[in-house]
């Protein structure tokens, strides 16, 4: 079967977002295609149909090739707790917690999981495109690797190696990779090409050529910034450093940036609303005091958060923000926080411990090792939502439930909400997608809903850098890398 693999010089030099319009390109051209990741590192994650968890960019890449995201999209993700340790999910279920070192002995045992799922995609496709991590010139991970090089050579996949020109030295990033990969990786790398180019792309013909004559890799072609990515859900929080939010204008929307900030994507439909400010706002900085409503978002370690939430003088901020009458929503880890107390006895997310909360809600969290992973729809101020539940932990004392849930079991997650209806809490991802909920949100704040479901504008953004890439890539040439035999087109 065809498959084709995006490896790039570095961290988020855009492969995702290069896979994503792939995926879409080859499916509005009538193949079957599917993504593919095989280790993904991430705090941004969804919840597949079948119960599992996969990183957030796969679900994207899913969505792009209009196919329902699974957990063999991306088998193994690493869901970082510390700077030293990460929750290990593996086909989408947690499979403990694991110390940087001790992953990096024993990762290679995972590998036949992981093209094990590969295959399976590949028996369901026309095409699979697959995303690499980080750089495959990281020389000191090579051993046992089975997220870049590792992973290619053992399902034999081609590789295009991605260079970042936004960034500088991309001549150097491109020909220093040919010159530090061994030479079974090096014959692996079938070809290159450049992302985020701005300006007259004529001005870059002379470097393109001297990368292919320096490495005698084929030049693929050269991608221009892709303005349209901006309205995708980002996957880093690298991508949060340049979401500080604009013009003062209806609603001001600030959302702290933890130290383990995860699934803040939920929060891209409202960032979508031409009536919301939506400002992220980095360690060191007060909470504005111009905010109409404080989020408090996910996070993957809910006590270590809280702690560091407290060290950021942010709990005195929100009390300040909670005196002026201003409204306080939480969401997983963060509606976690709002309560009177999280315990963590048996060190789910860390050491074993316990800390007061914030005392905005009537609620008290023990965190617990078995992970809730389910969709959910119900009804949030009446209007309809479509969302996803994903956290450990069990949250009791909700007086005042705030959302409505459909068929809901005995543990469904109904949130809690203040008797003032200031304070709102929930555990569910998700609630603002829908147009018809995040209207009624916004009419807490005197403001309107202008976008609709933000579905729409994701989809016209794939379909747009899906159009860029035509032009801007030798589509042909890839094709007949990944080893497609069906006619592609000629892009453009």
């Amino acid at each position: 079967m065809a498959a084709l693999m995006l490896q790039g010089c570095g961290s988020d030099v855009g492969k995702s977002v290069l896979v994503a319009g792939l995926c879409r390109l080859f499916a509005n051209r009538g193949l079957r295609v599917r993504p593919f990741k095989p280790q993904n590192m991430s705090n941004n994650a969804a919840v597949t149909a079948d119960g599992g968890e996969i990183g957030r960019a796969q679900a994207l890449q899913a969505l792009a090739c209009r196919a329902v995201p699974t957990v063999d999209m991306n088998p193994v993700l690493l869901k970082p707790q510390s700077d030293v340790g990460a929750q290990l999910v593996v086909r989408g279920r947690m499979a403990g917690t694991w110390k940087a070192a001790g992953y990096q002995d024993r990762k290679a045992a995972l590998l036949p999981t992981v093209v094990e799922s590969f295959r399976r995609l590949e028996g369901e496709a026309d095409l699979v495109i697959v995303e690499g991590a980080g750089s495959p010139a990281e020389t000191n991970l090579r051993a046992n690797d089975i997220a870049n090089m590792g992973f290619a050579h053992a399902a034999d996949v081609p590789v295009v190696l991605v260079g970042d020109i936004d960034r500088g030295h991309v001549i150097a990033s491109l020909v220093g990779a040919q010159v530090v990969l061994d030479g079974a990786d090096r014959d692996r790398v079938k070809g290159f090409l450049i992302n985020k180019f701005r300006g007259d792309p004529r001005l870059f013909d002379a470097g393109r050529a001297d990368i292919a004559a320096r490495t005698g890799w084929a030049d693929f072609g050269m991608v221009p910034w892709l303005g349209a990515a901006a309205r995708l859900p980002a996957e880093d929080a690298v991508a949060l450093e340049h979401a500080r939010g604009g013009e003062r204008r209806r609603v001001t929307i600030a959302v702290p940036m933890l130290s383990r900030i995860a699934n803040f994507d939920d929060f891209d439909p409202l960032r979508a609303e031409p009536d919301v400010d939506l400002r992220f706002v980095p360690p060191g900085r007060a909470l504005p005091g111009d905010a109409d409503l404080v989020v408090l978002p996910g996070t993957k370690a809910t006590l270590a958060d809280l702690g560091f939430l407290r060290e950021q003088g942010w709990d005195v901020d929100l009390a300040a923000h909670v005196r002026r009458g201003g409204r306080v929503l939480g969401v997983c880890g963060g509606y976690q926080m709002l309560g009177r107390r999280v315990s963590d006895p048996a060190g789910v997310e860390g050491p074993p411990g316990a800390a007061d909360g914030l005392g905005l809600l009537p609620v008290e969290t023990v965190l617990t090792g078995d992970k809730v992973l389910r969709p959910v729809r119900g009804a949030m101020l009446g209007a309809r939502f479509e969302g996803y539940e994903m956290h450990v932990g069990r949250t009791t004392g909700a007086a005042a439930p705030w959302l409505e849930i459909d068929d809901g079991p005995a543990d469904a997650d109904w949130g809690c909400v203040s008797p003032d209806g200031r304070i709102m809490g929930a555990y569910v991802h998700g609630l603002f997608a829908a147009g018809a909920a995040r209207a009624a949100f916004l009419a807490m704040f005197g403001a309107e809903s202008r976008v609709g479901d933000y579905g729409g504008v994701v989809d016209a953004a794939l379909d747009e850098i899906a159009e860029v890439l035509a032009g801007a890539l030798d589509i042909p040439g890839l094709a007949r890398l990944a080893g497609l035999t069906a006619a592609v087109g000629t892009g453009g």
